[in-house]
């Protein structure tokens, strides 16, 4: 089962995840955290969420880019769930992990390329993504093609999940 969790920021997604990752009865529960460690306050954010998942069972793969690999850290075969936090790290981590910044489309194309490797990998993947698009303001282009990105990947996941939640205000609501 695929299950796509969505929400602003702060809004008690993540949270709401994990309790979906904890409830699930698999024998084996993975979080696959995307965050990248680039500077001072995102290492902070990192050890934050560290301490925040410290013992509720689930093992970590820390995957910054390229999901697929994370399918092969696996090593329980068959009785596992995995929590993948957050799409939109993933994308900009991918988007922009060269000087050569990938087009939307590169990036839509490899990250559900990868999706699809670690879906194979497992039957139950919980997906955690930002609703980051309504605030109005104007973007650099660089900005720009990363919404797009992640816009079309949001919409693609939301199309080939079988359960979708928004979450509002620490409200999950049920979509599909």
């Amino acid at each position: 089962m695929i299950t796509f969790v969505y929400g602003g920021s702060s809004s008690g997604k993540s949270s709401f995840a994990e309790t979906l990752l904890s409830q699930n009865d698999k024998a084996t529960k993975y979080y696959l955290a995307t965050m990248d460690a680039y500077d001072a306050e995102s290492i902070k954010r990192i050890e934050r969420h560290r301490k925040l998942r410290s013992g509720k069972g689930f093992k970590t793969i820390e995957c910054p880019r390229d999901i697929y690999k994370a399918a092969g850290s696996i090593t329980d075969r068959g009785d596992f769930a995995v929590l993948l936090e957050c799409m939109s790290n993933l994308v900009a981590n991918e988007m922009f992990a060269t000087e050569e910044m990938l087009s939307p489309s590169e990036c839509t194309t490899k990250v559900m390329a990868d999706i699809k490797q670690l879906i194979k990998a497992t039957t139950d993947l919980i997906i955690v993504s930002n609703n980051i698009f309504e605030d109005g303001i104007t973007y650099d282009d660089g900005t720009k093609a990363y919404l797009e990105a992640l816009g079309t990947i949001n919409q693609q996941l939301a199309c080939i999940s079988d359960q979708v939640y928004e979450v509002v205000v620490g409200i999950p609501i049920r979509i599909k």
